[in-house]
């Protein structure tokens, strides 16, 4: 579990960048974190890892305080930033000298995941493309077993086949003890893998909820033509069409579409929340 009670973070004398922020995330589900540039998402990953801390408030994970940073919380959450510098050894070798800090590192997993991604276990780190490291510590991260993992902007260098492999290998890995938390401007490669959609503005949460009750309360249409005024919840110009979010009247689930959601959130978050307490 994941508990962020009335935080408040500012960097040095500014104004506070996260301001009473309250959030729960439970094991079992993989949340989406959506937001603009400088919206927050990174400060509050950092947050949940530790890295930073409140500076009112209190942000825990499985009991422990993260500020705290125990050896007992640390081996049971993994971060894979956008940014990062690997050394110049092979994969096993990085693998020896890293694995010793999660007590439940799985090497089998870890050479079947270097396999679903194609990556020699023997070739240098240094060798690799971008895409290549990324996939490395996916599939590091995901071996060590850590019941909270981070992944900030993953699918950044990955080609279209990787991401595929991306999204079958992160939903295979996911148990009820362990949760992923994805932050992306990608979201569309996030479609049909997340549970949870959260969106942050201005350091604050406006949107949080599960696929499930968007999927069952809207539809996501590509047209907006013929469809009464009084049913549409969003709409925008795309390609000299209006393309937009509607009731769904159906009553049977509909495929999100996590861009015009998005969107929609941003420009109305309180015209799109109103809508689930219908």
């Amino acid at each position: 579990m994941v508990e962020l009670n009335n935080v408040d973070f500012r960097y040095k004398r500014n104004k506070p960048f996260i301001s009473n922020l309250n959030l729960s995330l439970a094991p079992g589900f993989i949340y989406g974190l959506l937001g603009k540039n400088g919206a927050g998402k990174s400060t509050l990953l950092k947050q949940i890892a530790g890295l930073l801390y409140p500076n009112s408030g209190e942000c825990k994970i499985f009991g422990f305080q993260t500020q705290d940073r125990t050896p007992q919380m640390l081996e049971d959450i993994y971060v894979i930033p956008e940014e990062f510098d690997l050394p110049a050894i092979n994969l096993d070798s990085y693998a020896r000298r890293n694995a010793v800090f999660y007590s439940k590192f799985n090497r089998d997993q870890f050479r079947k995941y270097l396999a679903e991604f194609e990556l020699d276990a023997d070739k240098k780190l240094s060798t690799f493309s971008y895409g290549q490291k990324k996939k490395f510590l996916i599939a590091f991260g995901l071996a060590t077993n850590a019941r909270i993992l981070i992944l900030d902007e993953p699918t950044n260098g990955l080609d279209i086949p990787s991401k595929s492999q991306f999204r079958k290998i992160v939903a295979s890995a996911l148990d009820e003890d362990k949760m992923m938390i994805i932050s992306t401007h990608q979201v569309r490669d996030l479609e049909n893998l997340i549970d949870f959609v959260v969106v942050l503005e201005d350091g604050k949460i406006i949107f949080n909820r599960n696929i499930a009750d968007i999927s069952g309360k809207m539809a996501f249409e590509a047209n907006l033509k013929g469809i009464p005024e009084e049913e549409i919840i969003y709409q925008e110009d795309m390609a000299g069409r209006k393309a937009g979010i509607v009731e769904n009247l159906s009553g049977q689930d509909s495929r999100v579409d996590l861009e015009l959601l998005f969107n929609g959130v941003v420009k109305n978050p309180q015209k799109i929340n109103a809508h689930f307490t219908k």
